[in-house]
């Protein structure tokens, strides 16, 4: 099938009744979902590619998927198609936009970066509307201090000690962070804490162990200079907790300028 160019999809998905993004058999998943989608669409077989698989309970406001398109359905009107996969989606998972890239775009391979937000409600009160999206931590966190022990995981390192074990076994685990930072923000009436990170890529588990650590300084059982000595060990087990998967959200991805302009 030649193609004609690539349908980009933007998409968002609440990720408690998923399991994970990537398909597997007898599971629920958002790739799979958006196959179903996309394939009644076009009424084809399709092949995605993302820009990042989530695991399970991990949500996204903005996911690209990549579909690569003949030149006739590269002339489907955006307007059409859009109406057409919000009503074969389900309800937890939103198509927000459609653009069009070059042929032979992958929205993995051609990412240049990508950014996570992860949530905290730090309170003896339960959360109410970050409930599903925010880890609940029945205390009090020092957000400076976060912030201050962060700081020495920003730039090009070796974050084997922030993945999961059986996943960086003969595997490359330098990775680079633009930036990571620490705030308290208020979100639909409700302080949070947040950790917002972007890099160049992830590891599995990477974001979430992450914060794990990060809250171990955060509620003062380390010092801010104890993740610098994790991130030398190049060992999982020195690293803090993988934090619950719920309080992730993919936030965002920066292709190069110009690749992607809406479907119109």
């Amino acid at each position: 099938m030649p193609d004609g160019a690539t349908l980009v999809v933007k998409l968002g998905y609440r990720g408690a009744g998923f399991c994970g993004f990537a398909e597997q058999p007898g599971a629920r998943t958002v790739a799979g979902e958006l196959r179903r989608a996309l394939e009644t669409a076009l009424r084809r077989p399709v092949e995605l590619t993302c820009a990042g698989r989530t695991d399970a309970g991990v949500h996204a406001l903005s996911q690209y998927v990549s579909v690569p398109v003949t030149e006739g359905e590269a002339g489907l009107p955006g307007t059409r198609l859009m109406r057409s996969l919000v009503a074969l989606t389900p309800d937890d998972l939103s198509v927000r936009a459609l653009l069009r890239a070059p042929a032979g775009f992958s929205a993995r391979f051609d990412a240049v970066s990508r950014s996570y937000r992860y949530r905290i409600a730090d309170s003896d009160a339960r959360p109410v509307l970050a409930w599903d999206h925010a880890w609940w931590y029945r205390g009090r966190l020092d957000a400076g201090a976060m912030g201050e022990a962060a700081r020495c995981l920003v730039g090009e390192h070796d974050f084997r000690s922030f993945c999961k074990a059986s996943s960086a076994v003969d595997k490359p685990t330098c990775r680079f962070v633009e930036s990571l930072e620490v705030t308290r923000v208020v979100e639909a009436g409700e302080e949070l804490v947040a950790i917002d990170v972007t890099g160049n890529a992830f590891l599995h588990n990477m974001v979430r162990t992450i914060a794990g650590t990060l809250v171990e300084v955060g509620r003062g059982h380390r010092d801010p200079r104890w993740v610098g000595d994790v991130l030398a060990a190049r060992d999982r087990t020195a690293a803090g907790p993988c934090a619950p998967a719920k309080g992730l959200t993919f936030v965002g991805v920066k292709y190069p300028e110009l690749t992607l302009t809406p479907w119109e």
